[in-house]
């Protein structure tokens, strides 16, 4: 994840001027590599930065602002607020074929663009795009029209949560502060321990490879940085051993820190 890729710049203009330049050219000098996700930064034809993934059979575009396909949905910028607004004016509404069938649009959508982010290394935005997707989950199983459509997506909030936790953890990274990536890494931990919880699947938690994965990146960045437990982490244990005073006084550095 922390190799950097390679970022193109592209001129599209200069591809669009030239008739002999079409998208058979564009696919040839570019060939697609099955083993790697292979993504670029482009500048479209009036200049606007796009995002290009390279797949099996061509090229998807996608935008960097706004919803990917950069289309609104009968006058909302997302589906998501559509569902909001709805949800506001009718709050037990129950999501129709057409509604589910959008949701699943933007789902994919933010999906490609996600993962986009991650391999770019723009690391707040892929934040940005999960925490899009999380609502659009929240909202889709609170209007979901049936249970068999509901577990169809909640069994990916996991996934979802591993791509959040990894971003976050890695744009503390860039900011140079190692102990929030092992916070960003304990709170996505946490949430994905919920979820789990939550379907009755406690046992499996521990065993799931994006589980260990995170354990594995938050035990390396302890031994790289030289890091003990994190103000978190020790206010945790002092609630568990039921140290009041030190966890007062933990839990106000803490405020002090997040406000900081």
């Amino acid at each position: 994840m922390k190799a950097r890729p390679h970022v193109q710049k592209v001129d599209l203009r200069k591809v669009a001027m030239s008739s002999s330049k079409g998208l058979d050219e564009i696919l040839r000098d570019w060939g697609f590599d099955p083993h790697t996700l292979s993504v670029r930064l482009v500048k479209n034809d009036e200049g606007r930065d796009v995002i290009q993934m390279r797949v099996d059979l061509g090229v998807l575009q996608m935008e960097t602002q706004g919803r990917p396909d950069g289309q609104s949905i009968q006058g909302f910028a997302t589906v998501l607020d559509q569902m909001l607004e709805l949800e506001k004016q009718k709050p037990e509404f129950l999501m129709d074929e057409e509604q589910c069938f959008e949701a699943d649009r933007e789902f994919a959508q933010y999906y490609h663009r996600r993962i986009s982010w991650l391999r770019l290394e723009h690391y707040h935005r892929a934040v940005e795009d999960a925490d899009h997707t999380l609502s659009l989950m929240d909202v889709c199983r609170d209007h979901s029209p049936d249970e068999e459509w509901t577990m169809s997506h909640e069994q990916y909030r996991p996934f979802v949560l591993f791509h959040r936790t990894q971003a976050a953890a890695l744009a503390a990274l860039d900011e140079s502060d190692a102990e929030n990536a092992i916070a960003q890494i304990n709170a996505g931990l946490e949430q994905m321990k919920e979820v789990f919880i939550e379907h009755e699947a406690e046992e499996e938690f521990d065993e799931d490879e994006m589980v260990q994965q995170l354990s594995k990146l938050r035990d390396s960045l302890r031994e790289e940085y030289a890091l003990g437990p994190t103000l978190q982490e020790r206010l945790a244990e002092a609630v568990k051993t039921e140290q009041y005073e030190l966890a007062a006084r933990l839990r106000d550095e803490l405020a002090r820190q997040q406000d900081h």
